[in-house]
């Protein structure tokens, strides 16, 4: 009798262990289009997974705790991706997951028009952002020059991404290049207008980046490859039904505090993807370089750390194109 209890509480201790591994830490960013990211956690129990989800206020915040070991996944733009991996941070890039999801945006008493109409003016951005890599590139191929200091053509005012409208709407900034929904908040409230979206540059529509810790990708294979296939299911069901899109971000995401035009518009301007290729996070890297932004003395060869495979495996498995 009391061999078989011995052996029904070891059989109890592998279950719990087995449990425990197939738990998944993922950071992620609070915006429109990092929905079907957190939308991951709903479907995370089919998926053979628990998925615990932490938001952070940047991409830079999910790299350090990426580093300091709290993390398993992680979701941020391709430029805080870079940064930490030209930083040491042991991640692979595994997925895209959305597009675009940036607006340069003025005041709409300063009707401004173009990028020239930012010639001594003072433009709010987050700093070491996609956002100011693409500003920078912007003004760069118009031969204008830009700086948090004096004497250039447009003043830089690093704010976070939750401070810039607030900024814009009290005119202490003349313009912003900011992130999604709440560049569309600031036009569909009447203070902000559209001056471009910034995929003119070599970099095109940014995609946002999901990377996986070296560690989690090689040595827990088996939860990361449901991880992933369970990333593509909750894609496609952003994708294939937007009105379930729109009622998760809206409502569980933002608890109410975005309207429907502002999601509207907001996935209009990121929308929802699974791709991403080496050759995107390398230009995007030479950009970054050569602007300045991420201060990066070795740039990281995308090549070596874009790994797509498990991506490929769970699309391919699911019948996603």
């Amino acid at each position: 009798m009391k061999l078989k209890s011995m052996a029904m509480a070891a059989l109890l201790a592998l279950g719990t262990a087995a449990q425990a591994q197939d738990v998944v830490r993922l950071g992620n960013l609070k915006f429109a289009h990092y929905g079907a990211v957190s939308y991951i956690k709903e479907i995370a129990p089919k998926c053979g997974i628990k998925v615990e989800e932490h938001i952070f206020a940047k991409g830079l915040d999910v790299m350090q705790a990426i580093i300091a070991g709290e993390l398993d996944v992680g979701t941020t733009a391709s430029e805080a991706a870079i940064s930490g991996r030209a930083g040491g941070a042991p991640i692979y890039v595994v997925a895209g997951f959305a597009k675009g999801g940036a607006r340069l945006v003025g005041r709409t008493d300063l009707n401004l028009k173009s990028l020239k109409d930012l010639k001594g003016k003072r433009v709010g951005v987050t700093r070491g952002g996609i956002q100011e890599v693409l500003l920078l590139a912007e003004l760069h191929q118009v031969g204008m020059t830009a700086s948090d200091q004096p004497g250039k053509d447009v003043r830089l005012v690093f704010l976070a991404y939750a401070d810039l409208n607030q900024a814009l709407l009290g005119k202490n900034i003349d313009a912003m290049m900011q992130s999604e929904p709440q560049s569309s908040q600031a036009i569909n409230k009447g203070y902000g207008n559209e001056i471009m979206k910034p995929y003119n540059t070599p970099i095109g529509e940014p995609v946002r980046t999901m990377v996986m810790t070296e560690k989690f990708y090689k040595e827990r294979r088996p939860v990361a490859e449901k991880f992933m296939r369970c990333f593509v299911q909750a894609t496609q069901s952003f994708i294939d039904n937007p009105a379930l899109a729109e009622k998760y971000v809206r409502e569980v995401v933002f608890k109410g505090q975005i309207t429907k035009d502002d999601f509207d518009d907001a996935i209009g301007n990121s929308p929802y993807t699974y791709d991403i290729t080496p050759e995107h996070i390398q230009t995007t890297t030479d950009v970054m370089f050569k602007t300045g932004v991420g201060r990066m003395s070795r740039p990281p060869q995308a090549k070596d750390w874009v790994k797509t495979d498990l991506l490929n495996q769970a699309k391919q498995s699911l019948g996603v194109k």
